[in-house]
């Protein structure tokens, strides 16, 4: 082999690598921030009655942020008890029941819970009797997801 076809062989790989590490014409142009999803909102009412439940299954379409507020819940017969604290849960759904993820048993009209939805998939709402309810309660619930 001669002295030139080895200066030429050793200079493959060193251009080889040049190529490798050499600038690129290609550019990137950056995006400008996406838009916020916006949010779902869902509203369930209802009558409880003394040491009863009630869950109301729902779908999210994305993952994000779940809150469920407890607008209203009153005494149907005396109007003036209208701030009857009530258990509210959050959890997932599977078609025949709730298994709860987050609960509070003492929330009032105005509150409310929050949790984190990781995916799309169904979801449930439960509100229940903690021992407040006279006889019977309506009440509405509020909840924001995405």
């Amino acid at each position: 082999m001669s002295r030139r076809s080895c200066r030429s062989l050793l200079l493959v790989p060193v251009l080889g690598l040049a190529a490798a590490c050499g600038g690129s014409n290609n550019t990137t142009t950056p995006t400008g921030p996406s838009a916020p999803p916006t949010p779902i909102t869902l509203t369930f009412s209802g009558t409880l009655t003394r040491n009863a439940a009630y869950t109301h299954p729902f779908s999210v379409t994305d993952a994000g942020d779940v809150s469920v507020f407890l607008i209203t819940s009153a005494d149907t017969k005396d109007a003036s008890n209208n701030a009857i604290p009530l258990g509210v849960s959050l959890g997932t759904w599977n078609g025949a029941s709730c298994a709860i993820v987050i609960a509070n048993d003492k929330v009032s009209p105005g509150s409310y819970i929050s949790g984190r939805a990781t995916a799309a998939g169904n979801l449930c709402v439960r509100v229940y009797d903690v021992g407040f309810v006279p006889g019977s309660a309506t009440y509405e619930l509020l909840i924001d997801h995405y």
